[in-house]
């Protein structure tokens, strides 16, 4: 069978080559006529070989057009024995190295299809050879009679071919001609200018870069250059994936293209790359990362110029001219016709100089300022040594055990210990050793000296009682309560809230055991107990005198009772008021009714001094009146936007303020004077005006938790306590902010309460304390409040860690009492 071989020969002058080829013509002559009896041997030898297996086909490129690239073929333009080869002018390989790159077999049929194109091809091509080399006539005639063997076989075999196969066989015999077109003798480098290296050219996927998990769910991976689907291969199971792990060799250097899905087998110069940058090295082996260093810029400074040539020497000689000149400027400067520098920068300097202005009423502290930066401070002087660095110090200045110990826990920090050195005592001078450290004080006097600024001191002349503000004497602050002076023992649980009556004769209380208990204030006699069915949370009595009511919050409802104490013309007149029903005209809206429930009470209940009962829909934690009597409030913390009620006790009518929810209200009160009403939620307070029914102020508390509030009897200071531990005093007229914060108590502040009639406020906390403080209120409102903390009393046992629940003080006397957790009620005067 015939062989060709396809080889990159480099472009010649076509003059050069026709005489290059008559060369050749010649030694082919001169060749044949010496080894003719060899030549006979050997060809008949490859004849016989002829029919061997391992043999291949021809192989065609036709079909690829022509290009720029010129190619050495292997062309047989008759059947003659002489038929003319042509190879390159470096190819020096034998025979065995030729059936290397002799490319793949394909079918008869397909390479009879060929001839005449071949044939054509020949006469068209003119094939030319810059660097032939003489080479063996008897190799020559063993190629021809292969090849001339070869064409008769495909003769026979013309009909029989497949269109399929001839096609595939064209796109392989593209891929072997480049990979023939490699020089077997010399392996030259290539230039990467001579061919196209972008990425892209082996893209056969072109849906751009986009991410491939889109194509999941199809069964392609996208479009090939035509257009054409790029089907997924087959996904072998786990069982394939184990068999091509045991018999694939490959399989370690097996990937995936994500692209298309094939496997792509990796090259030894992937692998060597992949290791290189495992290993931490250059990726290209080539690159050279200890290459001699290239100075382009010479370190040496040269004795002589390369373009400047050396001065002469007649220029080292003084000149006339210059002597003639130097002795005309000398003259004029005698003549004083020309003036020297030194004069002629004074002048200039004078002549710029401007006009120059004084401080006329510069002050003397001005001048010290300056005086101050300008002056030099000396460096301070090293302490003398005491008596603990003598050599024979006192018994009284040498360490003990318990003082050497504490002194070497120091070490981490020896700027705290007193003394930098233990105190040793000697019998003589003459015993002292050298001292160790000497050498490190030096240098650390030397570094004080040279990095600590140096400033003077200023020692303060202001005395630290001048500091703390002038608050009067206590003792000028009286009447205030100073000692306890009662204690009403009778409730079986906590006392959580406590009321006084208008003329201070009696008091009110109420807690977790379900009963009111009315005690004489002079005797601490209880009077009268009234069972309430519920935990009562808020008593309050009627602030007006004509009327002898209590208002109880007992659970879900409020309980209005009579106590039937005191002038008995009030309590009959009362009871008169309370059985009058009001004829109204007024229509009760549903959710006013859905809210609370006036009921009249009957029977036992108004034997027990019960005549109003008021039932709520949710737990009421608070009731207060308003300073006339007839209007009282209602809390209800979790009622959201019915969390307010002001009930009528003359019409029998209740109404809701608020139609949205603000926040979890804590507490309510009437201004004393005015017609407005203060809602603390958890953060703020608001003031309402009840008759252009708006919003006026909004306190700002800067605290977590409100717990509750007093309104000083003049209406313009208000007293929040919280329960993380302060007292907000606002002043009205001043800011919405905080005048003062009191941080009185430890733990959260559950009372507060102002004297109607004294300037005293007074404050309980669960830690127990009750403490009273003076807060005056000046009428000229250019004087801020005084606020003077005076007397703090502990007489109280915590329960459950709860402390004092409640607070009040007394309506005429400077008396308080405080309600406490371990059921008592103590009064301090």
């Amino acid at each position: 069978m015939a062989r060709k071989k396809t080889i990159k020969r480099k472009h010649t002058n076509p003059e050069e080559e026709e005489k290059e080829k008559g060369r050749t013509e010649n030694a082919y002559v001169e060749h044949n006529v010496e080894e003719d009896s060899d030549t006979e041997d050997l060809l008949a030898a490859e004849v016989n070989d002829y029919e061997d297996s391992s043999d291949e086909a021809i192989e065609e490129d036709a079909d690829i057009p022509d290009s720029d690239t010129e190619k050495d073929l292997v062309v047989f333009t008759s059947n003659d024995e002489d038929s003319e080869l042509e190879f390159e002018s470096d190819y020096e390989s034998t025979d065995a190295e030729d059936s290397e790159n002799i490319t793949s077999e394909s079918n008869s049929d397909e390479e009879a299809k060929k001839i005449p194109q071949i044939k054509e091809r020949d006469n068209k091509e003119k094939l030319t050879d810059n660097s032939v080399k003489k080479i063996s006539v008897s190799k020559s005639k063993i190629l021809a009679k292969k090849e001339i063997k070869s064409i008769s076989k495909l003769r026979d075999k013309k009909d029989q071919g497949d269109s399929q196969e001839v096609q595939s066989n064209k796109a392989n015999s593209c891929n072997n001609q480049e990979i023939e077109n490699v020089s077997n003798t010399e392996h030259q480098e290539e230039d990467e200018y001579d061919y196209d290296s972008s990425d892209e050219e082996d893209i056969r996927n072109t849906v751009g870069n986009i991410p491939l998990k889109w194509y999941d769910d199809y069964d392609h991976v996208g479009y090939d250059w035509e257009g054409k689907k790029i089907l997924k291969p087959e996904k072998g199971d786990e069982l394939d994936n184990f068999l091509k792990r045991m018999e694939d060799p490959n399989f370690w250097r097996t990937i995936k293209d994500p692209q298309t899905g094939q496997d792509v087998v990796l090259k030894e110069d992937d692998i060597d790359l992949i290791v290189r940058i495992q290993k931490q090295k250059i990726p290209d082996v080539k690159f050279d990362e200890y290459a001699p260093w290239v100075e382009w810029f010479s370190s040496e400074v040269m004795k002589m110029p390369l373009r400047k040539f050396p001065e002469h020497k007649r220029s080292f000689l003084p000149s006339k001219d210059e002597a003639r000149q130097v002795s005309k400027l000398v003259h004029a400067l005698k003549m004083g016709w020309m003036k020297s520098t030194a004069e002629m920068k004074k002048e200039r300097e004078e002549k710029n100089k401007g006009p120059e202005f004084y401080m006329l009423w510069q002050s003397d502290d001005q001048a010290e300022e300056m005086r101050r930066i300008h002056k030099h401070i000396p460096a301070p002087k090293r302490h003398l040594p005491g008596h603990a660095e003598s050599y024979n110090p006192p018994p009284e200045y040498l360490f003990d055990n318990r003082e050497l110990k504490e002194w070497s826990k120091l070490k981490a920090t020896p700027w705290k210990r007193k003394l930098h050195f233990i105190p040793q005592k000697y019998n003589s001078l003459r015993e002292v050793p050298a001292y160790p450290k000497y050498i490190k004080e030096r240098f650390q006097r030397c570094l004080d000296l040279y990095l600590c600024p140096r400033a003077y001191k200023m020692r303060l002349t202001i005395k630290p009682e001048e500091l703390v503000p002038q608050l009067p004497d206590p003792k000028d602050l009286r009447p205030f309560p100073t000692k306890m002076s009662m204690v009403f023992n009778g409730h079986t649980d906590m006392v959580r809230s406590i009321t006084t009556e208008a003329m201070g004769q009696y008091i009110a209380s109420g807690g977790d055991d379900m009963s009111l208990k009315i005690w004489e204030v002079s005797t601490g006699r209880c009077v009268k107990t009234v069972p309430c069915g519920g935990v009562i949370r808020s008593v309050a009595w009627c602030p007006n005198q004509a009327v002898s009511l209590i208002a109880v919050a007992a659970d879900k409802k409020v309980l209005l009772i009579n106590p039937g104490l005191g002038d008995r013309l009030i309590t009959s007149k009362t009871d008169e008021l309370l059985e009058i029903i009001p004829q109204s005209d007024i229509i009760v809206s549903e959710r006013v009714k859905g809210a609370v429930q006036w009921e009249q009470a009957e029977g036992e209940h108004f034997n027990n001094g019960l005549r109003m009962i008021l039932n709520h829909f949710n737990i009421v934690k608070q009731v207060t009146w308003h300073g006339k009597g007839d209007y009282f409030a209602t809390v209800m913390p979790d009622g959201q936007n019915r969390s307010v009620l002001i009930n009528q006790l003359s019409k029998r009518r209740s109404q809701l303020p608020f139609t949205k929810s603000k926040g979890l209200i804590q507490c309510v009160l009437f201004h004393p004077i005015r017609p407005h009403l203060f809602v603390a939620t958890q953060r703020n307070v608001r003031v309402y005006d009840l008759v252009k029914q708006e919003m006026i102020k909004k306190l700002l508390s800067n605290s977590q938790w409100i717990s509750t509030m007093a309104i000083h009897p003049g209406g313009d200071n208000v007293l929040v306590a919280t329960y993380d531990r302060k007292m907000l005093w606002f002043d009205l007229d001043l800011s919405t902010k905080p005048y003062q914060t009191l941080r009185l108590h430890g733990t959260g502040v559950r009372g507060v309460a102002f004297h109607k009639r004294y300037p005293l406020f007074t404050s309980g906390a669960d830690d127990r304390g009750l403490i009273v403080s003076h807060g005056m209120v000046y009428h000229d409102l250019l004087q801020n409040p005084l606020i003077v903390p005076l007397k703090r009393f502990c007489n109280h046992e915590a329960y459950n860690d709860f402390g004092i629940l409640d607070v009040m003080f007394h309506p005429t006397q400077p008396w308080v009492f405080s309600a406490g957790a371990d059921s008592t009620i103590r009064m301090y005067t």
